[in-house]
Formats: structure tokens, C-alpha cells, sequence
């Protein structure tokens, strides 16, 4: 799945060039050029069309290197990782979203009666011991 190229920078913070980079990893900077080739990177570019690494893509960049070099996966299956992780953090956040939308409809303005009922609630300890909640004890 190929990215399309940015044109400009990321936002604010430190940018690497791609033989910095290559250094601090060990790699070649050819490497850095294959994954973006593949479309497992995707660093900004400066005006002059330099490309440019933010923290942002290091952090993507030791993923990728962690799955090829500790567990073996090939380029592909790094593409299917990284696709998975990403559509991971999209149903996270709208089950984030979707949370708080039921907190703010159900229970504003019904905290006392929430908490109340959350006290009276039956808890179960790991062992299977039952402890009753929300009575004098």
C-alpha cells in the first residue's frame, strides 16, 4: 500500500535527515528509502524535497525494525502489522468516543444515583469469594 508523499513538515519539534537516521540505526539510508518505497514510512520533506524524520516516524521506524530484526517478519507482513495496529487505534478511539458519549447522555446529572448503585453492586474476589458491597460492615 503506497503513501502519498508529504510536502512539508509534520508540525513542531526535531526533524532528522535520512543519514542521521541511517546512523542512529544502523542502517543504510537506501533501507529508509525501500520502506517509504513500500509505504511503511512516510517522512516529511522540506522545501527543497529533503526528506525530513520527526519523532513521530523513528518511533514507526523502531516498530518496523523490532518486527524484522527480534521477530523475523518480512516486509509484507510488517505492512499487515502496521495496518493492524493502526485500525486497532481507530476502533479504540471511537470506543473512547462512544464512552463518553454514553457518560455525558445517561449519566449527567445522575452521578449520586451512578455511585449509589455502583456501591451496591456485588463484587467477586479471584477465588470465587463473594464480597457484598454498599452495606454496613
Amino acid at each position: 500500500m503506497k503513501k502519498e508523499r508529504k510536502a512539508t513538515k509534520k508540525g513542531p519539534g526535531p526533524y532528522y535527515h535520512i543519514s542521521s537516521v541511517a546512523k542512529m540505526y544502523g542502517l543504510h539510508p537506501q533501507t529508509l528509502r525501500l520502506y517509504e518505497r513500500e509505504g511503511l514510512l512516510a517522512p516529511s520533506r522540506s522545501e527543497g524535497n529533503t526528506r525530513l524524520y520527526s519523532a513521530e516516524d523513528l518511533k514507526r521506524l523502531e516498530i518496523i525494525l523490532n518486527l524484522i530484526r527480534e521477530l523475523g517478519v518480512n516486509l509484507a507482513g510488517v505492512e499487515v502489522v502496521l495496518n493492524m495496529r493502526a485500525k486497532i487505534e481507530r476502533i479504540e478511539g471511537e470506543v473512547n468516543e462512544f464512552l463518553e458519549y454514553v457518560q455525558r447522555e445517561f449519566f449527567q446529572g445522575k452521578e449520586e444515583e451512578f455511585e449509589s448503585r455502583k456501591r451496591a453492586l456485588v463484587s467477586v474476589r479471584p477465588g470465587g469469594v463473594v464480597k457484598i458491597t454498599g452495606r454496613d460492615e
